[in-house]
């Protein structure tokens, strides 16, 4: 599965369980994101441990950490799947805002390289 712009893409890796997001997103709202998260939700309901490495995710604008919130509470709420998010201590945006994550699924798992 993948999704591709000029100045974004997201990849879902099967064989690792990874889903990649790089580049810039900033859709204007969470219409936008819609593909996104049903790419998200097809992953997690593929294997019960999926890891979103964001590490090369330069912006995300507050819509879409909307649907990552919305992704990672449906994913708690379903009581099945073990969550990993890998951030990049070199993006602003991410140290702050990762974290507020784990507040809503505290299983949740943050690696920061």
């Amino acid at each position: 599965m993948e999704i591709e712009t000029d100045n974004y893409n997201v990849v879902y890796q099967s064989d690792i369980a990874t889903v990649f997001l790089r580049g810039f997103l900033r859709l204007p709202g969470m219409p936008e994101y819609e593909s996104i998260m049903n790419l998200l939700l097809d992953a997690i309901d593929e294997t019960p441990a999926l890891t979103l490495n964001l590490q090369e995710l330069e912006f995300l604008n507050s819509s879409g950490i909307s649907m990552l919130s919305m992704f990672v509470v449906k994913v708690r709420n379903q009581g099945q799947g073990q969550l990993v998010i890998q951030g990049s201590n070199q993006v602003l945006w991410q140290t702050k805002s990762l974290r507020n994550l784990q507040r809503l699924m505290p299983s949740l798992k943050l690696e920061f390289a």
